[in-house]
């Protein structure tokens, strides 16, 4: 009960402070807590935030490129406006969406992409953290293309099954990655982030990161057939506020 009140109290923190900010959400001290470790986002950056709602991490991106830069945000469900931002409803793997992305990208490459994105949880752990993967996995084979060199990548995921597989097949892509877990996540949370720094275009794999990750897991689990690819629950962001 003692552990659960802290838990609790500290959440509430974290949520005045949000608040008292002007962010929509306490998750925008996440990635605030990010940038102040690692200085991600520079003035003048073209910033991708994959999973977007409810926009307190547009919110802070917007902050930290200024009046220079540009943020754009995609998300299955509608985000209110957030000054500053450009804003796309839809699924980031949709031809469309991607379409429309690169109009208002109009030829200049993404500095940074940044994702707080994680699928509906079913209870069922080894699914969830299986489509959780496997998500992590697709924004990186949209984003990597449209990375510009020495551009930087920072994604949720869930401490499991699956994660050294991934983070194996995405070092390639960079000359620095490590996890890192912010001070306002959760104490119960499993969720670390992957911060990739300076990627490295040439030389890097030409296979897809998902094919890669797909193969590497299937490996590991002695040759199992195994299906990571999101069905019903696709890009579907699960809220934590």
């Amino acid at each position: 009960m003692a552990e659960h009140w802290v838990e609790n109290h500290r959440r509430d923190s974290w949520r005045r402070q949000a608040k008292a900010g002007g962010y929509r959400a306490r998750s925008a001290f996440k990635l605030k807590q990010i940038q102040q470790r690692f200085e991600l986002l520079r003035e003048g950056d073209v910033v991708l935030d994959v999973g977007c709602h409810p926009g307190g991490w547009a919110q802070v991106a917007v902050e930290e490129v200024g009046e220079t830069g540009t943020v754009i945000g995609i998300d299955l469900q509608a985000t209110q406006p957030v000054d500053g931002a450009i804003l796309l409803t839809g699924d980031v793997t949709d031809p469309l969406i991607q379409s429309r992305l690169l109009e208002v990208l109009d030829g200049r490459e993404i500095n940074a992409i940044v994702s707080d994105i994680s699928p509906d949880i079913t209870g069922n752990w080894d699914i969830d953290q299986s489509v959780a993967m496997s998500l992590v996995a697709m924004v990186f084979d949209f984003g990597l293309p449209r990375l510009a060199a020495g551009g930087t990548f920072v994604t949720k995921m869930f401490q499991g099954v699956g994660v050294e597989e991934l983070i194996a097949e995405v070092r390639p892509h960079f000359s620095k990655v490590r996890r890192f877990s912010p001070e306002a996540s959760r104490n119960s949370s499993s969720e670390v982030y992957l911060i990739c720094r300076n990627h490295t275009p040439w030389g890097a794999p030409e296979t897809p990161v998902s094919e890669r990750y797909e193969a590497s897991l299937g490996q590991r689990l002695n040759g199992e057939s195994i299906d990571v690819e999101p069905t019903t629950t696709r890009f579907k962001v699960h809220r934590r506020g």
